[in-house]
């Protein structure tokens, strides 16, 4: 018998499991089906190159043929290990803007805007920086600035000066535009996951017990209430019993399945697949988001990019010299936030990452010779997808129908043609165009708004954010309410990026850990 069960061990889980675990007296379980966070190239922030082919620790999804991006099937990349997405993304280090969180709570998410929510994101920051109104200096999540940066990358900020936006050094500070360095999850040179920040000082304690390679197949409903959780290990089936409740943070993706699978959601879909309903929630699944991304590629000369250079210089700087050198870079180095002549608000509706590298198809397309990419993506698309159940059997894969550029009014095409524009103005400026080589993706650099839509459609892709599942708020539709309570069962609670109303203008980890130190203080009466 556990206080509570706590299903995923990504960004939310490890922030529940450590602050849950505080009180001596709170019993928690931990359940990842992912395996430790052993491999060094997690640690090691430029192995995150090397991560993309570790399908152990990578749910390795694929969405279902995407129809406005000619049927394709878009690859999504999610953590399965120890500290989830959080070991295997590019440890940007951004929130948003306020507006986004006081759209949250106009919208019904009462108790989410910024001034509730900024406390959350101070507590869990140890920014090296020191703290401020802003920031946190001695939070368990290391933010650090960059210690290696590439001379790509510093042309690239350059660059979006003298296209007439302002340098910006933090892009979590009193104002999100303009172009500069991403801060990173990092300490001391290595990566700083939530599995590092928050389960590592946490794992000795007796009343927390981790248990990896474990699959969750059912939450237990009994009499409106999660009573315990049934999953599978290398030595059979396990059922775990809740006393307090079961919390689930297995992610946009993984989330709604498992209420699903425990026959919380769409009735008719649960009977299509013979799963009785306990609770109808047309919601679950739905509300699907994701920031859509294209990327413009060049050639630029060799020996300035990180496309050929010495992976043994590279380890030996990092594991033998003290990490320093290109191991500690996050690969997109530099970025930016910008108001496009689309933007209808005042808030920032474009983000960049730039990449001293050619990156294509998420870096598996290994190109021939030295280039940089120029990543853009809209902020906040309208465009709204799904997650469906392939069937009834847990070890498959859900069916994700992303939805991209399928709003009605055609107005997240316009901003990806947008994105792709603004990309090419940048890359015309003086501090980037003396590096240019011949242009890769797209082949040509005069192409027509048509020719933009085209490019678009055939090679736009993820960038890693998807959100929105199972939807919080106050309305009918909303799947938890603003304390993360699954409507019409007791004792189970929703805390992870699925929860998100809508997407923040940026980046998704830092405030999926704000959410759950949130519901952690909410769970032990200290909001």
């Amino acid at each position: 018998m556990y206080d509570y069960v706590i299903i995923g061990a990504g960004s939310a889980g490890c922030v529940l499991a450590a602050r849950l675990s505080e009180d001596p007296a709170c019993r928690v379980l931990l359940l990842e089906a992912g395996p430790r966070d052993w491999h060094p190239f997690i640690h090691m922030p430029a192995g995150l190159g090397r991560l993309v082919s570790q399908r152990r620790i990578n749910w390795d999804y694929t969405t279902e043929p995407e129809p406005q991006l000619h049927g394709r099937r878009l690859w999504w990349p999610r953590g399965k290990v120890l500290g989830g997405c959080s070991s295997i993304n590019a440890m940007c280090y951004t929130r948003g803007v306020p507006g986004d969180y006081d759209a949250w709570a106009a919208a019904g998410a009462e108790g989410w805007h910024w001034d509730s929510v900024l406390p959350y994101f101070l507590r869990a920051e140890g920014n090296t920086r020191g703290a401020g109104p802003l920031h946190g200096g001695d939070g368990p999540l290391g933010v650090s600035d960059l210690r290696h940066r590439n001379l790509l990358s510093e042309a690239f900020v350059e660059a979006g000066v003298q296209a007439g936006w302002p340098r910006n050094d933090d892009f979590n500070g009193p104002s999100q535009e303009g172009f500069g360095f991403y801060q990173v999850t990092q300490r001391d040179g290595a990566r700083c996951s939530a599995a590092a920040a928050y389960l590592a000082p946490a794992r000795a304690r007796p009343n927390l017990e981790i248990v990896t390679g474990a699959l969750v197949t059912r939450i237990v409903v009994e009499g409106g209430r999660a009573r315990a959780v049934e999953y599978r290990t290398g030595s059979g089936a396990h059922r775990a019993r809740a006393g307090g409740e079961v919390l689930l943070s297995a992610g946009a993706v993984n989330s709604p399945q498992l209420l699903m699978l425990s026959g919380i959601g769409p009735a008719d879909e649960l009977r299509a697949h013979g799963i009785p309903v306990l609770a109808d929630l047309p919601g679950v699944g739905a509300n699907l988001q994701d920031h859509l991304d294209i990327c413009t590629l060049h050639h630029c000369p060799p020996g300035l990019s990180y496309d050929r250079a010495s992976e043994l210089k590279i380890a030996f700087d990092y594991f033998l010299r003290g990490r320093r050198g290109a191991g500690t870079s996050n690969i997109a180095e530099a970025g930016g936030f910008v108001r496009s002549a689309l933007a209808t608000d005042q808030r920032p509706d474009v983000q960049f990452h730039f990449v001293p590298a050619m990156l294509d198809d998420h870096g598996r397309n290994r190109l021939a010779g030295d280039g940089l990419t120029v990543h853009a993506c809209f902020l906040r698309p309208r465009s709204r997808g799904r997650i469906a159940l392939r069937d009834a059997d847990p070890r498959s894969p859900v069916r994700i129908h992303a939805g991209y550029l399928s709003d009605p009014e055609g107005f997240d095409l316009r901003m990806m043609v947008e994105c792709a524009k603004l990309s090419r103005q940048l890359l015309s400026q003086p501090a980037l165009a003396r590096y240019l080589g011949e242009p890769i993706h797209p082949p040509r650099t005069d192409l027509s708004d048509a020719g933009l839509e085209e490019f678009v459609r055939a090679k736009a892709e993820t960038i890693y954010h998807p959100a929105g599942t199972c939807r919080m708020g106050s309305d009918a539709e909303a799947v938890v309410d603003p304390l993360l309570r699954v409507r019409g069962i007791d004792g189970l609670r929703v805390v992870d990026a699925s929860v998100m109303p809508e997407l923040p203008g940026g980046n998704t980890n830092a405030p999926t850990i704000m959410i759950a130190e949130r519901m952690a203080d909410l769970l032990r009466g200290r909001a």
